[in-house]
Formats: C-alpha cells, structure tokens, sequence
C-alpha cells in the first residue's frame, strides 16, 4: 500500500523506460510523470511494451494508453517534449518539484535516454533542486551500453 504514495518521473519511453513504466504500473505506484518526444515506430516492435497499432502514435501517447489499460489506479502525466530546450527545461524543473501527488515534489526522477544532452539537462534539473534520481545508462545507439 504504500507505493501508492509515490510519484516517478521517467525520461525516455523506449527499451528501458517503457519496461520501468510498466513494472512501477504493476506495483500500484501513485503517479507516473512521463517525457519523451520521439515516436512509436516498426522498429520498436521487439520492445513487447509497444504494439504495432501504435506506429507513429508519441512514446508517451502510447504508453498511457497501454498503461491505463494494466491499471487504472493510476495517476499519469505525460508529456511530449525534448527536455533539452530552454523552454522545456524549466517545465521539467516544474514539474520535478511539483508533479507528484497532490503536487508535491516527485519522489524518485529515473533517466532512461539514450542521448548526452538529454542526460545532462536531467543532471542539472535535479542538482538545482536536490531531487534524487537514477541512470539507466543506455548508450546512444543502444547496442554498446
């Protein structure tokens, strides 16, 4: 029961952020703040989270609709957005201190991007603000790791 009083935000709705999303989705956690901007495509099939239904569908889109579906209990947020502009930078910082229930500061920030800039810009929103978070340390090809 407790996890229910927990908010996650996720940046980055692909091989690592989708599984993270629908696992916390499955436990029961109170909300789920979601950022990507990249979209479902064919190639992301051998993901088992996506469904090719959703091609061409925002990560984000596609995921709340999957994950509402595994349980409606919770709470979603998402939002289709490239943190690493100016202007989405400080809607990211907003939303870290208050996107979480009853708008309080998130809980826990997970970065599961596979870009430099992106990683960065999640370093620096959290650092501002003393938000813990965690690296998943998917490569940009992600093939290397």
């Amino acid at each position: 029961e407790k996890i229910r009083s927990f908010s996650v935000l996720i940046v980055g709705i692909g091989g690592v952020g989708s599984v993270v999303a629908e696992m916390l989705t499955r436990c029961g956690i109170g909300k789920l703040v979601l950022f990507d901007y990249d979209k479902v495509e064919l190639a992301n099939m051998n993901r088992l989270f996506f469904r090719p239904e959703q091609s061409g569908m925002s990560k984000v889109e596609a995921a709340l609709n999957t994950l509402s579906d595994i349980n409606p209990d919770v709470v979603f947020e998402t939002y289709n957005r490239n943190i690493t502009t100016a202007e989405n930078y400080d809607f990211l910082l907003e939303r870290v201190e208050h996107g979480g229930l009853e708008n309080k500061r998130i809980d826990l920030v997970l970065s599961c991007v596979d870009n430099y800039a992106a990683r960065m810009t999640i370093n620096q929103v959290c650092n501002e603000v003393g938000q813990i978070w965690m690296e998943s340390g998917v490569s940009e090809n992600a093939v290397s790791g």
